[in-house]
Formats: C-alpha cells, sequence, structure tokens
C-alpha cells in the first residue's frame, strides 16, 4: 500500500515538472532545408529561432558542432566550421524535446544571383519571345547533383522581413527549367572547373531598379532618396496592419516546381461566379479600357482581377462562329461568354500577344451577352492594354460587322499576389474594398523594399560572392547609378559580413531604347565600367551577344560563363583569360587619340566586319566617326573632321555592336574618355 502510494506520488510529481517545461518552439528559416549547400573551409553562420532561453545544438555530419542560447527575442546563432568541398550529408538542430535533421546538405561554393529580368529569365524562357539559346537540351542534359539552386520567391515590405518562401533544389530535367539561366550557367562552369558543389541563392525580380535592393540605413546616405526612406518609416505601421489583414485570406501557393510547373494554369479565382451573366455587379467599379490595372483606382498591384462587359449579339450572327480581339494581355487571361470558356493564355511570357479566341457556333446567340475575362498579373504593369482598335468582336471572315469592345468596363479585383502565394478575395462579400488603407502604395519600384524582403532575410548567411545582372530600368539616371552600385554593393559585404566579398556583374546588352542610335543606355554601360573602380568587382560584357530588337537577349549561356570567368581568375586563382582588353588611359597625340588597354590577353583585334565603332570629338564635344588601327598594342583613333581630338569613344550608342575583343575572344566594353557622364 506504502509502495503504492510512493508510486502515485512520484507520478504526479513527474506530470506537475513536465507540466511546467515550455514547449522550444524550435524553427528553422526557409534558407536551412533539405538539399542546401553550406560554404566550404569557412565558419559558417546557421540560426532560427527557440523559445527564450532554449539550449540548440547544431551538428554537421562532417563531425563538427555548436551551440547557442535562445535570447530573450527568441532568436539564435551560431558560428559552424565547415571542411572543404563534399557530401552528402546531415545538419541536425537538438533541442531537450526537438530535432530537426536536414538530409543531402553539400559543402561547396555558394553564391548569391540577383538583378532584374535577365537575371530572373528561366532556363526555359519566356516564350514565345523571350527564348534561351539551346533551353530544351540544357534543361534536359542538366542532371548534376552538384548544383544546387535555392530560388527566393518575389516579395516586397517597408520592413526588414525574418524569412523568404523558396527551396532548395539540385539540378535536374524536373528542376532546371525554372532556374536562373544566367546563374545556372555561372553555376554550371564554376562546378566543371573546381570540381566542387555550387550552390546558389537567386533573388531576382525583372523590371526593378538598383535602389529596391538597398537597406534604408544606407540609402538614407544618398540625398536623391532619403525622403523616400522618411516615409518608409512612417507608414510601416500601415504596412504591417495591412499584410495581417492580407495573410488572413484564404490562399494558394504560386511557385512553380516539379509538380506544378504551370501554377496558374486551370486556377478557379471564382471563374464560376465571376463569369455567370447572372452575378450582381452593380457594386463593381468601372474601368475604360484598354488600359493597365496600374492606371484604375487600384494602381499598383499584383493579382487577379476580372473585367466584365455586357453587349448586344445582333440576330445576323446567330449559329456562326465569332471572333472575339481583345488585344495584349499581360500577363495571363481565361474569356468567357455568357458563363462558357472560349479561350485564355494560362502559362507565362505571352504578354505582348494579341488575343483572339474563336466562340463556337452553337453559343453565338442574338441578344445581350456577357463577355468576363479573368486577367492574371503576375509581376510588373499588367492589363487588356493594347489600343482600342484592337478590341472588337465580330464574324469569322467579316471584320465591317465589328462591335468595338472598347470602353466602359465593369471589374472586381479577386486575388493579389505576395511572395509565393496568391491571396484570394471573395467578389460576393467585398473583401477586397473592406481592406486597411495605405497612404503609400508599395511596388517593386519602391527604394528599399525589395532588399527588406528578398535580402536581409537570407543575411548572414555565409557567401563566397555574388553575381549582378540590373541596370536596364535605371537607363536616364547614369551618374547616380555609379553612387547606388557603390551603396550596394558596400551594403551586402557588411550585411553578409564579408568585408571584400567578390561582385561580378553584367555590362547592359545593346537594346533600342526606343532610338537604337540614342546613347543613354550607353551612358549607363560607362557608368558599370566606370564602378570597376569599386574593389573586388568585376564586370561581364556582352556587346557581342545582345539583340537590339529584344532587351532579353536568347544567349544566357556566354553571360554566365563570363560572370564564372572573373570568379576562377579573381576568387580562385586560376590562371584564365577573364576579360576583355578595359580602356586604362586615353593620350591625345596630334591629330589622334592613343588608347592603352589591360586584359589584352594575347593582343587587340578589331572585327572589320562590324560597322564603325569609335567617334572622337574635339573641344566643341561634337563626335564623328574615327579610323581606329590597332598599333604597338594600343588602339589609334583619328577623323578627317576632327584636327584636335581630346575625347573618344567607342560603341557609344543604344544599338551599338562589339567590333574589338581581344586575343581570347572576349569583347572591350563600351567606353568614353569624357570626364563626366551625362543622363
Amino acid at each position: 500500500m506504502r509502495t503504492t502510494f510512493k508510486i502515485a506520488i512520484l507520478l504526479v510529481t513527474i506530470s506537475v515538472l513536465m507540466g511546467c517545461q515550455k514547449e522550444t518552439k524550435l524553427s528553422l528559416p526557409a534558407i536551412f532545408a533539405d538539399d542546401m549547400v553550406l560554404q566550404q573551409n569557412t565558419n559558417a553562420v546557421v540560426w532560427g529561432k527557440a523559445s527564450p532561453g532554449a539550449e540548440i545544438t547544431v551538428s554537421g555530419s562532417w563531425d563538427q558542432s555548436a551551440t547557442a542560447t535562445a535570447g530573450e527575442d527568441s532568436t539564435w546563432q551560431v558560428e559552424l566550421t565547415t571542411i572543404e568541398a563534399g557530401g552528402p550529408y546531415e545538419l541536425s538542430f537538438n533541442l531537450a524535446d526537438t530535432t530537426i535533421t536536414l538530409k543531402n546538405v553539400m559543402l561547396g561554393e555558394v553564391w548569391l544571383a540577383s538583378g532584374q529580368s535577365n537575371m530572373e529569365m528561366p532556363l526555359k524562357g519566356w516564350p514565345p519571345n523571350d527564348t534561351i539559346m539551346n533551353s530544351a537540351q540544357t534543361i534536359a542534359n542538366s542532371n548534376n547533383p552538384d548544383i544546387r539552386m535555392f530560388t527566393v520567391a518575389r516579395n516586397m515590405s517597408s520592413q526588414p522581413l525574418e524569412d523568404v518562401s523558396g527551396s532548395w533544389a539540385p539540378a535536374n530535367a524536373d528542376n532546371s527549367g525554372n532556374f536562373s539561366a544566367t546563374a545556372y550557367f555561372f553555376a554550371r562552369k564554376l562546378n566543371a572547373d573546381l570540381g566542387v558543389p555550387v550552390g546558389i541563392i537567386h533573388s531576382s525580380w525583372g523590371g526593378t531598379p538598383i535602389e529596391a535592393w538597398i537597406s534604408k540605413e544606407e540609402l538614407s546616405e544618398n540625398k536623391d532618396f532619403e525622403n523616400v526612406v522618411k516615409d518608409l518609416e512612417e507608414v510601416a505601421p500601415q504596412t504591417e496592419a495591412y499584410d495581417k489583414w492580407l495573410t488572413a485570406n484564404e490562399s494558394v501557393n504560386i511557385l512553380p516546381s516539379a509538380e506544378n510547373k504551370e501554377p496558374f494554369k486551370n486556377l478557379d479565382a471564382f471563374d464560376d461566379y465571376c463569369s455567370n451573366p447572372e452575378t450582381n455587379t452593380d457594386n463593381w467599379k468601372t474601368a475604360t479600357l484598354p488600359t493597365t490595372i496600374e492606371q484604375t483606382e487600384i494602381g499598383e498591384m499584383d493579382g487577379i482581377v476580372w473585367f466584365r462587359k455586357n453587349i448586344e449579339i445582333p440576330e445576323n450572327w446567330e449559329g456562326k462562329e465569332v471572333i472575339i480581339s481583345l488585344g495584349p494581355i499581360d500577363d495571363m487571361d481565361v474569356t468567357y461568354l455568357n458563363g462558357e470558356k472560349i479561350g485564355g493564355t494560362e502559362v507565362e511570357g505571352f504578354w505582348q500577344e494579341v488575343r483572339y479566341y474563336t466562340i463556337p457556333s452553337e453559343l453565338v446567340q442574338s441578344g445581350e451577352a456577357t463577355i468576363a475575362v479573368k486577367v492574371i498579373d503576375h509581376q510588373g504593369g499588367g492589363g487588356i492594354y493594347g489600343t482600342p482598335e484592337q478590341m472588337k468582336i465580330h464574324p469569322k471572315g467579316d471584320e465591317s460587322d465589328a462591335i468595338a469592345l472598347s470602353g466602359e468596363w465593369e471589374y472586381k479585383v479577386v486575388g493579389q499576389i505576395s511572395g509565393s502565394k496568391l491571396y484570394l478575395f471573395d467578389p460576393s462579400s467585398d473583401t477586397y474594398d473592406s481592406r486597411p488603407e495605405l497612404s503609400i502604395v508599395l511596388s517593386s519600384h519602391t527604394p528599399t523594399v525589395l532588399y527588406n524582403a528578398m535580402i536581409a532575410p537570407l543575411t548572414p548567411y555565409s557567401l563566397q560572392g555574388a553575381i549582378w545582372y540590373q541596370g536596364e530600368t535605371n537607363v536616364g539616371r547614369a551618374p547616380q547609378y555609379i553612387k547606388l552600385t557603390s551603396s550596394l554593393v558596400s551594403n551586402w559585404r557588411q550585411v553578409f559580413n564579408n568585408p571584400e566579398m567578390p561582385f561580378y556583374y553584367v555590362q547592359l546588352a545593346p537594346w533600342n531604347y526606343n532610338d537604337v542610335e540614342g546613347i543613354s543606355s550607353a551612358n549607363l554601360r560607362e557608368a558599370q565600367r566606370r564602378s570597376l573602380e569599386i574593389s573586388n568587382t568585376g564586370m561581364a560584357v556582352t556587346l557581342d551577344i545582345g539583340n537590339v530588337d529584344n532587351i532579353h537577349p536568347t544567349n544566357k549561356t556566354d553571360v554566365g560563363e563570363r560572370l564564372a570567368l572573373w570568379a576562377l581568375s579573381k576568387t580562385y586563382d586560376k590562371e584564365v583569360a577573364f576579360s576583355g582588353p578595359i580602356p586604362e588611359d586615353f593620350k591625345s597625340e596630334g591629330k589622334e587619340i592613343a588608347i592603352s588597354f589591360r586584359n589584352a590577353f594575347d593582343g587587340l583585334e578589331i572585327n572589320t566586319d562590324v560597322p564603325n565603332q569609335f567617334e572622337v570629338a574635339g573641344e566643341d564635344g561634337k563626335f564623328f566617326p574615327a579610323k581606329a588601327v590597332v598599333k604597338n598594342g594600343q588602339v589609334i583613333v583619328s577623323s578627317p573632321k576632327v584636327a584636335n581630338p581630346e575625347n573618344v569613344r567607342y560603341a557609344y550608342k543604344n544599338g551599338s555592336e562589339a567590333s574589338l575583343f581581344n586575343g581570347a575572344g572576349l569583347p572591350a566594353p563600351s567606353f568614353t574618355s569624357e570626364e563626366t557622364i551625362n543622363n
């Protein structure tokens, strides 16, 4: 009896003690996951969250471990020693009541890849207009478990966030199509030449300016942006309330994956309700089409908007096939007539394509009819945005009897994209119209917001370096771009705790910028060239692989590999030709200017099959075409129209083409000897 009593007391005591223990609630940011790559031969920074006071032991199966205690704010951080490249390993996180084990972890070289659309552009391309050279073959042959990529989902925030949406994926035929093409070719070259695993953390967003990728602390030092930074701080409580409201709504994941490569295809966004002619639309707003979503009351937003218009179908159309033309729609659409789907474009890349859909004869009845269009705007500007003349409906083969569709349409917002999720709003309950008010509407162009959402949460992950392809959106602001590039590099080196972190970037490729003979992008390219003065930077030149008619050149292989050449030479000490000839001295000598170069591997060569790219100017600053010859390791330029040349330009037009190379076949950048750059 006494024994039974003691046992009962013991059980009660254990129960009470267990009840007093707090759950440790261990959590890791998305960047720490299966298939990840940690930087080799370093003290890799690892972090997460747990209950305050909890002790966490992080162990790598390469026989290294480290311990930390969670602070009052629940955060903890350790430095875990890594050894030479190899794997696969396991990475374990142990607490008193919790263990998380990550599998298939590799040690190797880790790089951050960022920028705008030419870095974001995936290996599968954005057909039909924006394609990647040899895409299908590259993807099919990409199987390599030593190449891993973590793709950060697009997101923005007025304040730094703690985590991103994204996942690690090894290169193979299922995954590689969604990889950044430029970053993939960079990684493939490093892996082949170094023989070690390569991990790429890819964080890009098309059409974005450089200032969006810089922290508010850094940007506040720039007088051009100090007021914007202050405004963002003031609006922070509003955005916090908005985000809380947004995330309370139903959502679906829109991040492409091996299981769901086209997440917007067959996506139901209240299709039956919004396309039904009987739906009451008295509370829908109106807009005049064609237009972009951004030009309506909605303003800056990526998501899903339904547009509806009622028309009267003539009696003589009944029983005939009818063509509906809506003009181009950015980015995707599904179109209905009287609740019946008649066509759609539900994959990315067709934002410039005019939508023509055939309505079957059996659906064509005289009288009132409702046209409903679900517009999916995935990034940047969006909407039914062509010309009024493109919007019409008519019997097949007879446009003389067409009915104009431009003009007033009703519309309703039913979804908003934030990060990797599409949040849905029930159109029958006016959910979106009751959203919290924002005095400043954030967009991907807003300074600091991409840093806050897509860079800050990655810090201080241990990196070897960064690659960058951006600048198109900053064309027209060349002098400012030099300062912003310096700020970006300084900022990232600080937050990733890597004071001399290599930073290799791409000089813009030729494009017409609405004026093929203009120099706006040449000025920006010059700003990029002059940024080579920043320590431990390098620039891949693309003057020979651009397309003046497409801002997204198809050849990303050479872009990625030229970035890799800089890394192989400057970061990994390999003896390779890593750059085209870079001008370092301009000397006026009577009627000529002599240009000296560094990185003239095996000499200088001028391709005479390319139209002349050299110009000189005298004291009046007017440039004239110049003759250029290679002599004694220099390029000598002159023009009969300029008696005493003072400055020289090379390839200094929006649509210029490379003609100057070194013996290694790498092109020289465009350049000018002028002291100052214009916008």
